[in-house]
Order: C-alpha cells, then sequence, then structure tokens
C-alpha cells in the first residue's frame, strides 16, 4: 500500500503520563535531551530476526529487519510519519516535484548536506543504480513501480528527474516506503546482494552497524553506533543493541526485569496486565496500518479451489478469534472486513462482510456439496481419492498467533477439514517458505504504507515464480483478471476519485474470490522504561516505533 495524499490517524490507548513529546521529528527535542543525555549501551527487544540485510532482495520479507536496520543505516526520498503523512526525508531540499505529463515526472532535489558515511556525496546517480538494481535485477522483492521508470535524469548531481513510461500513482514509496536508496559508488559493478546480504559497512543514516557485517551476530543481535558523518540530529546513545528474543513470553519478562528498555511485542494474552507491574513501563496500543490475515496459497490443494476458499472463510468463526485472541489482549478489537484498514475511511470497503463474522457451517455444506466433495466416516472433506487437508504456518514462539491457529484447527475440523500445524521459525517463513510457496496456509501479517494499492500482493504479475526468481509478494499465487483489472487500474490512475472507485471495487474482486481471510486490524504495543530512556517516543504504525532513535536519551 502506498499513499495518494491522505492522512492516516491512529487510535491510542496511553498507561501513565503523556508522551514525552509526541513529535515526528524535534531538533528542539533532540538539543535538550543532548543536554542531559549520558553515553552508553540501550538494548531494545527484538522478536524477529531478519532473513538478510539486502533490502531490496525477496529474502528482505520480515518488517523487523527493516525497523531494526534499514531505516536505522540507509536514507529514503520520503518517509512516514506516525499520521500517516509523507514527508520529505533529511536527504532531500523539499517536497518532490511532480509533473502530471504525460509523461509523469518526478524531481527530486538533494539535500546538498547529504553525504554517505565515507563523506562521498548522495547523489542522483544513487537514485538511478537503485532503480535499475530493482527494475532489471534478479531476485527482487517487490519491482511495482520502478518497472514504470523509463529514466533518471543525473545530469546534476544533486537533482534526480525521474520520468514514467507509464503513470504511476503510488510514487511515493518509490525510493522509500519499504526500500532505500543505496550507494552507487560503492556497489556499482558488484555483486550488491553478496556484499548486503550479511550486514554491510556503509550509511546514509544516522546509525551504522558496529564494524560492519559483524554488527549481526546471527540468532543474537544486532548493534548499531552513530554515523559520525551523518548531517542530521546525530544519536544521543553511544551503541543500541537490538536483542532477539522470539518467544512472546520471554520478551514481556525481558522488558519487565530491565534485560531490555524497550519492545514491541505483539499482543499476547494478560500482556497489559504483566507490563503494569512494573511502575516504571510505560506502554502505547495503536491500530494502524498492520492486519492479520490466514493467508492461502491458490496453487496447493485443496486452495487451488473457489469452493473450497469460500467454504474456508464460511467455516472461519472470526469473531471468535477477535473475542479470545484480541480483546483479551489490548481490552478492545473487531472484525477485519477488507485487506485495507477502516482508518482509511474513503478507501475501506467492507468485502468479506458478504462472509459475516461467525461460522457458518450450513454454507461450508452447499459449497463443498456443489463442488463435488462427499465427508468420510472419519468427517472430512473428500474428492477424487483426496481428502481435504492442509498444513498452516506462523512464525514459532508466537503464543497469540499460535493459539489463533488452534482455535482455527478446531473450527475447521467441525467443517470437515483436517488442519495440521507446522511452524518455522520466521526467518525460514518470510525468507523460503512464503516465496516459493512451501505452505498451503499461512498466519501472519502485512505492514502497508499509507497509499491502498494491493495490487503487489495480489495481482497476477506478482506471483513468485522457479521462472522469475521468486520475484514477487503475490504469495497467495491466485491468477485472476477479476482482481488483476481493478488493482491495476489503481496503481495507474493519478485522478484520485477514479482511483478511489477502483479501490473500492478491488476490494470487493477479493472478497468474490476469496483470496484469503483477513482478521483484524492487528493492535501494536509499544512499551519503554522510563527510568531508562527518554525523548520523543511514540510508535509509528508504518516504520515502526524505533523511526526516530536518534533522538532518543539515556537517563
Amino acid at each position: 500500500m502506498k499513499v495518494s495524499g491522505g492522512v492516516r490517524s491512529f487510535f491510542c490507548l496511553v498507561l501513565g503520563l503523556a508522551l514525552l513529546g509526541g513529535v515526528w521529528a524535534s531538533t528542539t527535542a533532540g538539543a535538550s535531551a543532548r543536554e542531559q543525555s549520558t553515553p552508553g549501551t540501550l538494548k531494545i527487544a527484538a522478536e524477529q530476526e531478519p532473513s538478510c540485510m539486502d533490502w531490496i532482495g525477496s529474502c528482505a520479507g520480515a518488517s523487523w529487519g527493516i525497523w531494526a536496520a534499514g531505516i536505522e543505516t540507509l536514507p529514503q526520498a520520503l518517509t512516514v510519519t506516525p499520521a500517516g503523512d509523507y514527508t520529505p526525508s533529511s536527504v532531500l531540499a523539499g517536497e518532490p516535484i511532480l509533473e502530471i505529463g504525460p509523461p509523469q515526472k518526478i524531481t527530486y532535489n538533494i539535500n546538498a548536506a547529504a553525504v554517505w558515511s565515507d563523506n562521498t556525496p548522495i547523489t542522483s546517480t544513487d537514485f538511478e543504480y537503485t532503480w535499475k538494481q530493482i527494475a532489471t535485477g534478479k531476485d527482487i522483492y517487490d519491482k511495482t513501480g520502478y518497472e514504470d521508470i523509463a529514466s533518471i535524469d543525473t545530469t546534476d548531481p544533486k537533482v534526480a528527474v525521474v520520468t514514467f513510461s507509464e503513470p504511476f500513482s503510488g510514487w511515493r514509496d518509490l525510493f522509500g516506503g519499504f526500500s532505500f536508496i543505496l550507494p552507487s559508488h560503492l556497489l556499482e559493478g558488484k555483486n550488491r546482494a553478496k556484499i548486503m546480504k550479511d550486514g554491510y559497512s556503509f550509511s546514509g543514516g544516522p546509525w551504522k552497524l558496529e564494524g560492519g557485517k559483524s554488527g549481526w551476530k546471527k540468532t543474537k543481535s544486532i548493534t548499531l553506533v552513530p554515523n559520525q558523518n551523518y548531517w542530521g540530529d546525530k544519536p544521543l546513545i553511544g551503541t543500541v543493541i537490538f536483542q532477539f528474543i522470539t518467544e512472546s513470553a520471554s520478551e514481556i519478562q525481558a522488558v519487565k526485569s530491565g534485560q531490555v528498555s524497550s519492545a514491541y511485542p505483539q499482543p499476547q494474552i494478560g500482556a497489559l496486565d504483566q507490563l503494569s507491574e512494573n511502575p516504571e513501563l510505560k506502554y502505547e496500543v495503536s491500530f494502524g496500518s498492520v492486519f492479520e490475515a490466514f493467508w492461502l496459497n491458490a496453487k496447493a490443494f485443496p486452495m487451488d479451489s473457489l469452493a473450497v476458499r469460500k467454504s474456508l472463510i464460511y467455516a472461519t468463526d472470526r469473531q471468535a478469534i477477535v473475542d479470545e485472541i484480541v480483546k483479551p489482549s489490548v481490552n478492545e478489537g473487531r472484525v477485519l472486513q477488507s485487506f485495507i484498514v477502516p482508518t482509511f475511511p474513503q478507501y475501506y470497503e467492507p468485502a468479506f462482510s458478504i462472509y459475516g463474522t461467525s461460522a457458518n457451517l450450513s454454507k461450508v455444506n452447499e459449497l463443498m456439496t456443489a463442488d463435488g466433495w462427499k465427508k468420510g466416516s472419519d468427517g472430512i472433506w473428500a474428492k477424487g481419492g483426496r481428502k481435504a487437508e492442509f498444513d498452516v504456518q506462523t512464525t514459532a514462539g508466537n503464543e497469540a498467533r499460535e493459539l489463533t491457529e488452534q482455535l482455527w484447527q478446531s473450527q475447521l475440523t467441525q467443517a470437515g477439514f483436517k488442519v495440521t500445524i507446522k511452524n518455522p521459525s520466521a526467518d525460514v517463513l518470510f525468507g523460503i517458505n512464503g516465496p516459493k510457496g512451501r505452505f498451503a496456509a499461512a498466519l501472519y501479517a502485512q505492514v502497508g504504507t499509507p497509499d491502498p494499492s494491493l495490487c503487489g500482493i495480489f495481482c497476477s504479475a506478482n506471483i513468485p515464480t522457479k521462472k522469475n526468481g521468486f520475484v514477487g509478494n503475490n504469495w497467495t499465487r491466485l491468477t485472476s483478471a477479476a482482481i488483476d483489472t481493478p488493482w491495476t487500474a489503481v496503481d495507474s490512475e493519478l485522478d484520485a476519485t477514479a482511483r478511489t472507485i477502483s479501490v473500492k471495487e478491488g476490494q470487493n474482486a477479493l472478497a468474490a474470490e476469496a483470496v484469503s481471510i483477513p482478521l483484524y486490524q492487528k493492535p501494536n504495543i509499544f512499551v519503554w522504561n522510563t527510568a531508562q530512556i527518554g525523548g520523543p517516543l511514540q510508535d509509528n504504525p508504518t516504520l515502526g516505533p524505533f523511526f526516530n532513535l536518534n533522538l532518543w536519551y539515556l537517563k
């Protein structure tokens, strides 16, 4: 999802005093903090380890890698505020200039002070290099929009003029969103993926990996130190360690005991009660751009049948999942009826309301019988000698997701489906099984930007295959002209009204094709120890709560 000029708001529950500063970026806050900051080391819990640090590669599917290292060490043209606004980052000298055309053009004026960590200026050639790597490279995570660029004028080193071959309405996410500008002077003519995969020594952000590759100790931690050549607000803390704690209970205990000073845990039953036991802890609960779903692989049996996919939605008591998983975690929650969150009322279409929110076994029986399925003596549907059985995967160690799987398994058993739970580690799920289609159903969250485009995860052109090197984010692997037509229009339509119409048509198409099962808008919990750290601390539903880590300070 990308932007079309809208503002994303989110709802918060804050315990304790008001947020410190509560601003997007504040040099004033940084100045006062600099006076009271003490040097030292900050430890933060990270519940997932990235599969790689080649952020444009297909292995870079885990959001935690972006939050803990990507946005800390590499520049973006536009960045997203906690409220959902796109704003120029420190690498730009002002707002990009849009020319509708045709052809569509975007002019980026680069900050004269912007340099890489080796003091080499950040230039238009870096934009050009990044574009070509994504548009023409192999094993790329997402090429959306970059393939629509015809050229980048680099005549002026500090002005990048991007010309499109086709209109692209989501242009604000290019060279930003979940990708970054890369240093052409260090990577041109070399194997970018090999150089970056396990960490890198360069930086264009406020932080850099300590010792380059050695800053990422696999299975243990990511360590950041200040980039002394950063031209913006330099970090106030000497060392930041993101410590991998992948089990939910251990993560909560780590922040309660003071082993770490901050965490961003996924909601777990009773988590808020546990955090409230320590009076030094403050937490914020927000509902933003993250949504949880059961993702169905349409190339896997029996998900290759539309009747089966619809039956699975009817068999899923989504209200029970919200009532038993979400509400006990954060005291509120509701069933999500689309793959766009209702925080965007201008785009949100509750298309999946046609399936209701509770289980409807009579509809399951009707659909399955009409599709030629019959129940055996074991109560499981069968057709052509094959049973309606499949596996479901999620990130191992996530208690709430594991409980959700167990609920779903029980619900589907009653409906005549046999489900086996097989949970890999996050790096295997997002780095291997997802891209290569080695799953039938998977439970995980998508993190969107403020733009409503969903073509990247649902259009046929973005299905990863062996032929294309497993490039693309449509892990549902469903080929559907009914889905492709409105969502490709969303990406190319520059008129806001016409685009909104296509967005709503696209959501209805996703529901009609029963592409996957949206569950709920996922609440985020951001917690920190007020006795140990201060600064303008707040969640950013798109970029995570560490987006302004350079303004934090130790007490």
